[in-house]
């Protein structure tokens, strides 16, 4: 799960990692306001979107004043940012933070990501902040620094203060860059993140080590742990079939396809869209039903994938183990006739109860097309939609 640059900042200003003041606005007045309050001679209009890259995108503005506040407030409101993580329909700007001007004198970059060859979290660093890492790693791949974190005894001090000397963290501020980086490695941990990127972190002319901009991403498997994380969730930034699927414990994920597939199986469904596109079609969602899928949850998955009007042809794969064919089966043919089903349909089962889910298939009278392997449904679906 996603949260905004602002409600990352502040849940890392209760673990002690120092960041500018600045308040949410929705509208242009609360913009206005908002720069009153903070009452500083540089204000910063940032765009509150769930992508990064916004600032090339217009969407962060330095204000000198009430007026321009007022101006870059109506110019950013509602405008549709298109940026290198937004795919080319972008995202429109539905709410702004207002935040106070900092005396940057240098920028930097501290993340923390999850490592499964380790078994770990790794603190990575550079002093190139302010530019995309996965740049940096192609072209300066020596100033990437990091530091292996063993989760039984957290991060050290002598590793964050290495990171600190390794990327040329001024000597007198190094204490004050352990503290921060301590404190986003406990917000890390405690809130179950699975990546904590601060981009950049500045050291300004005062002396402070701060976080100007922050990304935290979540878990979802631990979000029953952390009511106070899924009430930030923006359900303007998310898909809204996305949305829907996550009310029936649905993994979906929307692609630019027009075959729609339904599987169950993470690995099965990956293997699934290879395969269509090894027969040149093009998936058009990834859908897991998951092993313990109920006729209704297989109705509601077929829902999900015919409301996505790019859909010309659904793949349903199922490889039954706990999940028993006939249950897929009754699933897909009450969605089918229930939502009058248009598109060419191709059905694979295999494993439990198979021969009863063919059966209930064969005799349901709707044109659907039987393949007998994952290989032969992917060939006839892409015919079929061809």
């Amino acid at each position: 799960m996603n949260i905004h640059e602002y409600q990352g900042k502040e849940i890392l200003r209760q673990y002690g990692v120092s960041v500018p003041d600045g308040q949410v606005a929705y509208t242009v007045e609360e913009a206005v306001e908002a720069a009153k309050s903070l009452g500083t001679e540089v204000t910063v209009v940032k765009a509150q979107i769930h992508a990064g890259g916004r600032g090339k995108a217009g969407g962060v503005k330095v204000a000198k004043n009430l007026d321009e506040v007022r101006t870059y407030a109506e110019e950013i409101l509602g405008k549709t940012l298109i940026t290198h993580q937004t795919g080319p329909l972008g995202k429109e700007v539905k709410r702004l933070l207002i935040e106070e001007g900092c005396d940057i004198k240098k920028e930097y970059y501290v993340g923390l990501v999850l490592d499964r060859a380790t078994d770990g979290v790794v603190l990575m660093a550079s002093e190139e902040g302010g530019t995309e890492i996965e740049e940096v790693a192609e072209k300066t791949p020596e100033k990437i620094f990091k530091e292996y974190i063993d989760p039984v005894v957290g991060l050290s001090a002598y590793q964050a203060r290495r990171i600190a000397f390794n990327i040329n963290i001024p000597t007198a501020l190094v204490n004050k860059a352990v503290k921060f980086m301590t404190g986003l490695y406990t917000a890390f941990i405690e809130k179950d993140c699975s990546i904590a990127e601060i981009n950049p972190l500045v050291v300004t002319g005062a002396g402070d080590v701060m976080a100007l901009d922050a990304k935290l991403n979540f878990d979802d498997n631990a979000l029953y742990r952390h009511k106070d994380i899924v009430d930030f969730r923006d359900f303007d930034e998310e898909d809204p079939k996305e949305i829907e699927a996550s009310k029936y414990d649905l993994s979906y994920i929307s692609l630019d396809g027009n075959i729609g597939c339904m599987v169950n199986g993470a690995g099965l469904a990956m293997a699934t869209m290879d395969i269509i596109k090894h027969y040149n079609g093009d998936p058009a969602n990834f859908l897991d039903v998951g092993g313990g899928a109920t006729e209704e949850k297989v109705k509601e998955a077929f829902k999900i994938i015919l409301s996505d009007q790019n859909v010309k042809g659904i793949f349903v794969n199922i490889f039954g183990g706990i999940m028993k064919c006939d249950i897929i089966a009754t699933g897909v043919v009450g969605a089918a006739r229930e939502l009058g089903l248009d598109v060419p349909l191709v059905v694979r089962l295999e494993g439990t109860n198979v021969d009863l889910g063919k059966q209930i298939l064969k005799e349901s009278g709707l044109n659907i097309t039987a393949a007998e392997s994952m290989a032969d449904g992917a060939e006839k679906i892409v015919a079929l939609v061809g």
